[in-house]
C-alpha cells in the first residue's frame, strides 16, 4: 500500500530515543526516556544500542517499561552488517538479535556496513529465517550502506534469494551522501517497511539534523512519495525543558502527517 490516507488508522508513531541525546541517555537511561515517550503518546519508542550505559539489569528494565505502556520496539544496532573485510559479521548480527530479543523488539534495525555490490546473501537469510524478529536495513551515512547502488543491489538480491526485507528509509542521512532524497523514495519505495523522519538543515558546512518544521528539504513532498501505512520515528532533537511536552507536539505533528 503507498496511501497517506490515514482517516481509518494513522501509522503508528516511535521515538528514537537517540533524539533526546547522549547526555540524557547516560543521565537517565533509555527505559526512563521511553517513559517519557510513552507519557507524551508515542506508541513505541526505538532502543540505540550505542546510547546503552551497560549496567547490569539494563535491557531487563528497558522490555518492563516497554510492556508496562504497551509500546511497539525497535531494537537499533550501531554495528553494520558486513565487516571491513567484505564478510557478513555473523558476531554483530547475532549481538544485534539476543538485544532485540532482550528488550522485547519486533524488529532489529542494522545498516549495511562494508557491503559491497555484487556480493552473495545465502547467509544472511540462513542467519535471519531463524529468527521471529524483523529485520530492516537503513540508509546510513556512508558510502557503502547509505547510497543507491549498495542498497538497490541488497534488496534486490535479497528478494531473488525469496526473502524481501524491509527497509527503514532515514529521510535525511540521503543528504549527508550527497544523494537525492526523492530519487531514494522513488528506487526504493516499494521496500520501505519503517520511515525515520528527520529534517536537515546545513550548518557550518556539514548537515545537522533539525525538526521536520525547521527543515530545508521538502519532507512533506518526501512523505507523499513512501508508503503511508508503515511505522514512524522521530529522529531529530527533542530539547527543552519539558521533554514530555515538546515529545508531545512531535509526536502528534507526525501522527497527523
Amino acid at each position: 500500500m503507498n496511501s497517506n490516507d490515514h482517516s481509518v488508522r494513522p501509522p503508528p508513531v516511535l521515538v528514537s530515543l537517540s533524539s533526546y541525546g547522549s547526555q540524557q541517555a547516560q543521565a537517565k537511561g533509555q527505559a526512563a526516556l521511553a517513559a517519557i515517550a510513552a507519557a507524551a503518546g508515542a506508541d513505541g519508542v526505538e532502543y540505540r544500542g550505542e546510547m546503552q550505559r551497560g549496567g547490569a539489569g539494563e535491557l531487563a528494565e528497558q522490555r518492563a517499561v516497554a510492556q508496562q505502556h504497551r509500546l511497539q520496539v525497535v531494537w537499533s544496532s550501531p554495528e553494520g552488517m558486513w565487516n571491513p573485510e567484505g564478510s557478513l559479521d555473523e558476531a554483530a548480527l547475532e549481538r544485534a538479535y539476543d538485544h532485540a530479543a532482550a528488550v522485547g523488539a519486533s524488529r532489529v534495525k542494522m545498516s549495511l556496513g562494508a557491503y559491497s555490490i555484487g556480493k552473495g546473501v545465502d547467509a544472511l537469510v540462513r542467519r535471519i529465517e531463524r529468527r521471529a524478529i524483523e529485520l530492516v536495513v537503513e540508509n546510513d551515512q556512508t558510502g557503502s550502506a547509505g547510497t543507491l547502488p549498495p542498497l538497490r543491489d541488497f534488496f534486490a538480491r535479497m528478494a531473488a534469494a525469496g526473502h524481501a526485507v524491509a527497509m527503514t528509509f532515514d529521510m535525511g542521512n540521503w543528504h549527508w551522501v550527497g544523494e537525492d532524497p526523492h530519487e531514494a523514495a522513488r528506487a526504493l519505495g516499494s521496500r520501505v517497511g519503517y520511515v525515520h523522519c528527520k529534517g536537515v538543515q546545513r550548518a557550518a558546512a556539514k548537515w545537522v539534523a533539525v525538526p521536520l518544521a525547521d527543515s530545508l528539504s521538502p519532507w512533506r513532498t518526501l512523505l507523499r512519495q513512501l508508503p503511508g501505512d508503515v511505522p514512524r520515528a522521530i529522529e531529530f532533537p527533542l530539547q527543552g525543558d519539558d521533554l514530555e511536552a515538546v515529545t508531545r507536539e512531535h509526536v502528534a505533528l507526525v501522527r497527523a502527517l
